[in-house]
């Protein structure tokens, strides 16, 4: 584990981040109430031939910082003081869910470090129903904790084919592995996701995007996803048959779908120095 310090908008955080692999770098961005762990699998799969970055992003993990509000902008802030750290100046960037709003944040605000952008389930801006379920899981972790909270998780996050798959008795303990790594800010990364609203930046994303939706998302309407791809100039869809938590419900699809776009564009790239 390394850390760096950054200045946020309440007070400084120390940022903490695995540094893995060797070659181009990828920096991967958490969701909502996640960590640095979620991207486990993914990093192992990809550092026989990438820099991977994963950071613990206020709230999460290992890295701690004034305990005050936060903002979209706060935590992309984190995300380029990781880099910055690092001594990465251009890197790719792959985010899931609120990751994905972080991630479009960087690439917007600069575009030149960004060579491309993978956004799993991210979204515009929070309207009025996800604004109301955001609420709900204020509320839950309130009344009831990580526990209750982690209990609702499957049930939001996972498409029928994990429930056509797993035994109640196997869905209980998820659940109860969950609440022990909900992570301690994760009321604090909901409120983040209460006021997000990227339509100033998206005309401002000039890196080739991927716009990554599931099936059977619950939590981002289609909409939003069709928002997002008219709104970044260079920006292509695809879906995964998965809920909104595809990288744990279907790891092994999700980590094709970014392993794939990444390798991509390191051809591409690779063709355009070659002339």
């Amino acid at each position: 584990m390394r850390t760096t310090t950054v200045r946020l908008t309440g007070g400084e955080a120390t940022v903490a981040y695995d540094r893995t692999g060797s070659g181009p770098a990828v920096v991967l961005v958490h969701g909502t109430a996640a960590g640095r762990e979620q991207w486990g699998p993914l990093t192992e799969r990809l550092a026989d031939r990438r820099t991977v970055l994963a950071l613990d992003y206020s709230g999460s993990g290992d890295t701690v910082d004034h305990g005050g509000p936060l903002t979209v902008a706060d935590l992309a802030a984190e995300v380029r003081a990781v880099a910055d750290d690092a001594g990465v100046d251009r890197f790719d960037l792959v985010g899931h869910s609120l990751g994905a709003v972080i991630a479009a944040h960087v690439a917007a605000t600069e575009p030149e470090r960004v060579r491309s952008l993978l956004m799993h389930a991210g979204w515009v801006r929070t309207d009025a129903r996800m604004d109301a379920e955001f609420r709900y899981w204020l509320d839950l972790l309130a009344t009831g904790g990580a526990r209750l909270f982690a209990g609702m998780l499957p049930l939001l996050a996972f498409g029928p084919g994990y429930w056509e798959r797993v035994t109640a008795e196997e869905n209980a303990a998820l659940v109860a592995a969950l609440a022990e790594a909900i992570a301690p800010g994760a009321a604090r990364q909901i409120e983040v996701d209460r006021g997000v609203d990227l339509t100033p930046l998206l005309p401002r994303i000039t890196a080739p995007t991927l716009i990554l939706a599931s099936a059977h998302d619950r939590l981002i309407p289609a909409e939003q996803q069709r928002r997002l791809l008219a709104g970044i100039s260079d920006a292509r869809y695809a879906e995964i048959d998965a809920g909104h938590g595809a990288p744990g419900e279907t790891p092994e699809a999700f980590h094709a779908k970014v392993i794939g776009f990444l390798d991509a564009r390191n051809e591409l790239a690779a063709a355009a120095e070659r002339g």
